[in-house]
């Protein structure tokens, strides 16, 4: 009797320790945004708070029985994107030259059902009221989907619009991390937002560099100040806060008094946070004052135009980027090759994740017919298309549609950017690696 007892006591055990591990491990997968259970903010909250952004928001509405107009001769694609009246007007053009490519290829392998595709495009100015009525403009159009945009606050009201007039938004250049919090089902985010770049820079800088005390001097603007919250988050629970926090206008040209704020506590570091070209006089100016530290950057500054303008003040700076452009992807050096032939540049990343999020857009509606409510459906399932192998790598969305890519570091050697993986956030065997994507 007792070593009957015994038996099914040991039993019990086993279960209940197998449960325990399955449990253990589905936290592990679900954890949101790619966060390691070291820096997860949530732990000590109710689990309603922590799976808010895990559990996709569904759409029930109307409109899956509309049926497709037959007097068609183009089918209309959306676009906004910033391309004139903007400081961002060179990340805006290479978005709608990839934007552009995409359609291009699809129309010659037959567009849809032997119908061209059509880019309708639409200038982003960067004001609140102006990127709603670019969305009424596309509904009045006909469009199917539209893609856009980079600037925070117009995306942010764009997604609103959108809603209403139930249009499958594809972004694949604003990097706030609220943006897919809002838990709206008519987006997908086809790049990495900034708390991916935040966690990771951090990870860089006080993990592999060792740094303590970090300077930061940020753009005073949404790109800024919601950027540098993420990195400040980690950084902060990594037990390294900010020593001291500048900030800077758009436009700006003299960053003295900023500078030499941060020269008198002569920190181990400095973080810029803000777009290539105000980033590049920054750090030129930093040289210029004597200052020798190693210096870090947001994504932005990955581009030529930074390159440009920093010149040999460039050397050593360490950026990331939500992707490789040095993969060894045959469909990312196609991408590249077709790119430079058609527009003589070279494609930065928001000609790439364009790309992209237009071949996604092209694929549903050719999967799926000409349906709004369809299209929005098959994009936003988490199974059609997650693990989508795209040129910027693989595509993975979380259940707020937010893409959970991997994340790489970009250093100026040479006067280029050599590109190498992030650090792994999790302690070794606790890395939550099967939700990355990338290369």
């Amino acid at each position: 009797m007792i070593r009957r007892n015994n038996g099914v006591i040991g039993t019990i055990f086993l279960l209940l320790v197998l449960i325990c591990t399955t449990l253990n491990g589905q936290e592990k997968k679900t954890m949101y945004g790619n966060t390691s259970e070291e820096m997860f903010p949530y732990h000590k909250f109710q689990k309603a708070y922590k799976y808010h952004f895990i559990e996709p928001v569904q759409f029930y509405g109307a409109g899956r029985e509309k049926q497709p107009p037959k007097d068609l001769t183009e089918i209309r694609i959306g676009f906004l994107g910033p391309l004139e009246g903007s400081p961002i007007v060179t990340l805006g053009q290479q978005m709608l030259n990839g934007s552009i490519l995409a359609l291009e290829e699809a129309n010659d392998q037959g567009g849809y059902n032997n119908l061209p595709f059509k880019l309708m495009v639409h200038n982003d100015v960067g004001l609140w009221g102006a990127a709603a009525n670019e969305v009424v403009r596309m509904d009045e159009e006909k469009v199917w989907a539209w893609l856009g945009s980079i600037d925070d606050i117009v995306s942010h009201v764009a997604l609103r619009a959108t809603l209403k007039m139930e249009i499958m938004m594809v972004n694949t250049g604003d990097p706030d991390p609220t943006f897919t919090e809002t838990n709206i089902p008519w987006l997908i985010r086809v790049i990495s937002d900034d708390r991916q770049s935040g966690y990771a820079l951090a990870s860089y800088i006080f993990d592999v560099m060792n740094h303590e005390r970090v300077a930061v001097i940020r753009s005073n603007e949404r790109y800024g100040r919601v950027g540098i919250m993420e990195y400040s988050g980690f950084a902060v629970r990594k037990g390294h806060p900010m020593r001291i926090e500048e900030r800077f206008d758009m436009g700006e040209t003299d960053f003295t008094m900023q500078l030499e704020n941060i020269k008198k506590i002569n920190p181990d570091a400095i973080l810029i946070w803000g777009n290539a070209k105000e980033s590049a006089l920054i750090l030129k100016q930093i040289r210029s004052m004597g200052m020798r530290q190693p210096v870090y950057a947001s994504d932005r500054t990955v581009s030529q135009e930074f390159l440009d303008i920093a010149g040999d003040a460039a050397e050593g700076l360490v950026s990331t980027c939500p992707y490789n452009p040095e993969a060894d992807n045959p469909k990312l050096k196609e991408f590249q090759k077709a790119y430079t032939k058609r527009f003589g540049m070279q494609p930065d990343v928001f000609a790439a994740h364009a790309y992209d999020g237009m071949n996604l857009i092209v694929k549903a509606i050719k999967k799926e017919g000409l349906n709004r409510v369809l299209i929005r459906d098959v994009l936003t399932d988490l199974k059609s298309f997650q693990g989508y192998e795209g040129v910027t790598g693989k595509i993975i969305l979380d259940g707020s549609w937010n893409d959970i890519g991997k994340i790489f570091m970009a250093k100026v050697k040479d006067g280029k950017f050599v590109y190498s993986p992030a650090p792994d956030l999790e302690p070794e065997g606790q890395g939550n690696k099967g939700q990355h994507g990338g290369q």
